[in-house]
């Protein structure tokens, strides 16, 4: 929720022996680099759920054009809102870097397999809605990267 709580939680792993044994020191050896940034959920969007168990997700990551919510905010969430309402997929948060490479968009969606996915998104982009809805937010677009994201048994989103 804030920069306290990360700090303590952060200095209390550092503290844990049982997870710097058992996890930190087995990762290592695997980790190549890391990324930290701090996002935030966008004010007009609340952290949704999935509606079932199961599924796949696909977190796309937009680079935006300088300027900030101020400039782009609307197109982009105009183009959110069109997706959502082809009814194909399901958001779970949109959030807005602070940290780390600014104007920067995080979308997190749900969908019931990949399958699934790639004919929703198919049909999307043949409404003229999602077609006029995105055009209008692209302009603000610098790139783009989507990744399909399946979720382990440990996982809260499982």
């Amino acid at each position: 929720d804030n920069f306290a709580h990360r700090t303590a939680v952060r200095q209390a792993l550092a503290n844990d022996k049982d997870w710097q044994e058992k996890f930190i020191s087995a990762a290592l050896p695997l980790m190549e680099k890391q990324h930290n940034e701090v996002a935030y959920l966008v004010p007009w969007c609340q952290l949704g759920r999935p509606p079932k168990e199961g599924g796949v997700y696909e977190w796309v990551t937009f680079q935006m054009k300088p300027g900030g919510p101020a400039l782009w905010g609307e197109a982009f969430r105009a183009a959110i809102n069109a997706h959502i309402n082809t009814g194909y997929t399901s958001l779970i948060g949109v959030f807005h870097t602070e940290y780390g490479l600014l104007n920067t968009v995080h979308v997190l969606w749900w969908n019931e397999s990949p399958d699934q996915r790639a004919a929703g998104r198919h049909s999307a982009h043949e409404d003229a809605r999602v077609v006029a809805a995105v055009r209008d937010s692209v302009r603000f677009l610098e790139s783009q990267q989507n990744v399909l994201l399946i979720p382990l048994q440990c996982s809260p989103l499982k």
